[in-house]
């Protein structure tokens, strides 16, 4: 598939050193998950510019979204609280009844941004002012609507994305949603890879490498299979050879509960482990395929793969794991100058 106009010029004013919204890899993974939605949309894109807005049977599916609570259909009213949406409030057929792609990541900003990207690319005809919140009546998530596709923020940590993903999923629930796939986009550290890679996650793994989500339930610990759709990653990965000149890979992801102490970070408030112990770890992590860390994944997968909806994690690797600033050894290869790429320095 060739590349569209609207990417080419942005790839252009990267290549002349013009101002731009975003870094190259910012810009990177998102053109790589619009070239596989654009990809998977192929049979059903306009022939001109009309508007995407829908038709649900242009699309072919029997894979609906589902629930995995007895007590839901007995509700008279089911509020979506923290996205402001409900099923007595709202029809929710009629506003999501399309939904084929769902985007979440961490920053509101960011997938305002995201959603102005796809809006180009799907070169809809109504206006870009047109693009609202529709979460706006709270302030705990972000959501927008292009087309068929969804994006949404999720905040920071296991938390915070669990509830987006619990309204989330009853949303497409109750509009009958079917053939959904879901890809998180955000940002991580990384083990031994260069800093504005691209990780596409083939396994969400926890702080023991294992492949699985321990949820306290009551007074009991559930655990849950966190295995993400492999074919999907290879789909995504295929797409990232469209692109030039920046490197992508399929990885473990290890998710944390903390950004500090549990990536094994020197600089937080808190260290109780030798700088010894830590950079062991991270080997040991490296060794066991991980190659990048962050804070959503295993619940990401767990809850996707419960409730019907086809899903992959998609990361840049924005800095290294603060131990990693001086060089490593045993099949972890950096160097001080490489080690870290600030927040600040890729915003």
């Amino acid at each position: 598939m060739e590349i569209s106009g609207g990417l080419e010029t942005i790839y252009s004013c990267l290549k002349e050193n013009k101002s731009v919204c975003y870094p190259r890899s910012i810009l990177d993974q998102d053109q790589i998950v619009t070239i596989f939605i654009l990809q998977s949309m192929a049979s059903v894109l306009p022939a001109s510019n009309t508007s995407m807005r829908s038709d649900r049977n242009t699309y072919v599916g029997k894979s609906f979204v589902h629930v995995k609570n007895p007590y839901l259909d007995s509700m008279d009213e089911d509020v979506l609280y923290h996205l402001d949406l409900g099923t007595k409030t709202h029809n929710l057929p009629e506003m999501f009844g399309d939904v084929k792609f769902v985007c979440v990541g961490g920053s509101p900003n960011r997938m305002k941004a995201f959603a102005l990207f796809m809006h180009k690319e799907l070169r809809l005809t109504d206006s870009e002012e047109d693009i609202k919140d529709i979460c706006a009546g709270t302030d705990r998530y972000c959501m927008y609507k292009i087309g068929p596709v969804l994006s949404i923020s999720h905040g920071m940590g296991i938390p915070s994305i669990s509830i987006m993903l619990h309204e989330l999923i009853k949303l497409l629930y109750h509009a009958r949603c079917s053939d959904v796939i879901i890809i998180r986009i955000g940002t991580s550290g990384g083990i031994g890879i260069a800093p504005g890679s691209v990780v596409i996650t083939d396994e969400a793994v926890d702080s023991f490498f294992k492949p699985r989500f321990e949820q306290v339930i009551l007074d009991n610990i559930v655990t849950r299979s966190t295995e993400l759709d492999k074919e999907l990653a290879e789909e995504i990965f295929n797409c990232s050879k469209e692109i030039s000149n920046f490197p992508t890979l399929i990885g473990h992801t290890m998710c944390t509960y903390d950004f500090y102490e549990g990536q094994g970070r020197l600089d937080g408030a808190l260290c109780s482990f030798s700088r010894e112990k830590g950079l062991d770890y991270l080997k040991r992590a490296y060794n066991a395929g991980i190659r990048n860390i962050e804070m959503e994944s295993t619940v990401f997968a767990a809850m996707c793969r419960l409730c019907g909806l086809k899903g992959t994690d998609t990361c840049i690797m924005m800095e290294l794991v603060f131990l990693l600033q001086e060089s490593c050894r045993d099949g972890i290869e950096t160097t001080k100058e490489t080690a870290v790429l600030s927040l600040k320095q890729m915003a």
